[in-house]
């Protein structure tokens, strides 16, 4: 009895844990195990950018999710005025991280 209630414990934490706590946009669908992968979000008709800027939040086990990884949060770390195009890359890990980066090109 001792045994039967110790499996099923341990298959429910499992099952807690590993459904979908910590996914990220991804144009596939999320690896169970790692998901990397990058993107495009906009683009202009700029010719160059010579700076770029980043934002990204993170969430952890889907408990806790913080970070500012809007598209303005990136112009202003970049010093970026004018907009080129918009890119963004996400990272998971075994559904118990992952990571949400926007990256902005421009001037």
């Amino acid at each position: 009895m001792k045994k039967n209630l110790t499996f099923f414990l341990i298959i429910s934490f499992s099952a807690f844990v590993l459904t979908g706590c910590a996914f990220v946009a991804s144009p596939v669908s999320n690896g169970m195990i790692y998901t990397g992968v990058s993107g495009p979000v906009a683009a202009t008709a700029g010719d160059t950018y010579s700076k770029v800027g980043k934002s990204s939040c993170i969430a952890v086990l889907g408990i806790v999710s913080a970070g500012d990884a809007s598209i303005n949060a990136a112009m202003k770390k970049g010093g970026i005025t004018k907009i080129h195009h918009v890119d963004y890359k996400s990272t998971s890990i075994l559904c118990l991280f992952a990571k949400f980066t926007t990256i902005v090109y421009g001037e």
